[in-house]
């Protein structure tokens, strides 16, 4: 089994998507810590981390409309101002994980990334595996990205992942957002959510008919279009786990890393399932 893995902090728990452009530096901070400390505790672990962009690009993204495609002057500007605020959360990102000992190094995905109608088509690989192979932390970021056919757009991190996923053959992805996995209903409105702490070919249907949306402004879609790409990345990658759990609970990111069945959250695993489509 591969030893690498790839985490991606939620824009909703690293920032106050209610508040424009403000980070939460002790959350940051601890997260940081408790990557590092699962590093120490198994060096052979190999790391490859991303983050959303939260209240920073969200915000003016929406704004200006940039995931829907950018063509005139207003435009373009808006696309280098998402561009620019995106930058500066992952610099946070960055000095709170350097702080913390773990040897990040940030790369700009919009350097390199081409999309296509919204679609993620190319982005440079080499930087990632060079720095994978140096013991090195590659992070990567919510960003713009120029489209052939959109002039820009918005590029998630999870659409870095699932590009990233089968030329890199991770063993398990890790997405920490503010909801611990997923649950039969809303568990910020309703306290007698039940969770769902598995997903497999079982009960997929049946949950996919349960998730609903964020509440505050997220461009790049809610719970459902993001369990649905995983979904998809577990079908077509055999083997592979992907851990949704909260980074609001001390130690969850660390117990993911290190013992993740006693992690809590959702698992989404399709090992055995049969498809004939």
């Amino acid at each position: 089994m591969s030893d690498l893995a790839f985490v991606k902090l939620g824009g909703s728990v690293i920032t106050d998507k209610a508040r424009p452009e403000t980070a939460r530096p002790a959350v940051i901070a601890r997260l940081a810590e408790e990557t590092a400390a699962a590093l120490e505790a198994r060096p052979d672990l190999r790391l490859l981390l991303g983050h959303g962009s939260g209240s920073f690009g969200h915000t003016v993204a929406r704004r200006y409309g940039t995931r829907r495609g950018v063509r005139g002057a207003d435009q373009w500007q808006g696309f280098v101002r998402v561009a620019a605020v995106a930058a500066r959360l992952n610099r946070l990102v960055t000095d709170a994980f350097l702080a913390a000992g773990v040897p990040v190094w940030s790369l700009q995905p919009s350097a390199s990334a081409r999309c296509r109608d919204g679609r993620l088509r190319s982005l440079e690989t080499a930087p990632v595996e060079t720095a994978l192979s140096r013991g090195l932390v590659p992070l990567l970021y919510g960003d713009v990205a120029l489209d052939e056919t959109l002039g820009g757009t918005i590029l998630s991190t999870e659409q870095i992942f699932t590009y990233l996923a089968p030329r890199l053959r991770p063993a398990r992805l890790i997405l920490v957002g503010t909801v611990d996995g997923v649950f039969e209903s809303d568990p910020l409105r309703d306290p007698s959510a039940r969770p769902v702490p598995c997903i497999s070919a079982a009960n997929w249907e049946r949950v996919r008919g349960m998730l609903s949306g964020s509440h505050a402004a997220d461009v790049t879609g809610g719970m459902r279009s993001k369990v649905e790409a995983m979904v998809d990345l577990v079908r077509r990658m055999p083997g592979l786990t992907v851990h949704l759990l909260s980074g609001e609970r001390p130690g969850a990111l660390r117990a993911a890393l290190l013992e993740p069945e006693a992690a809590g959250g959702t698992v989404i695993r399709f090992e055995h399932e049969n498809r004939n489509d």
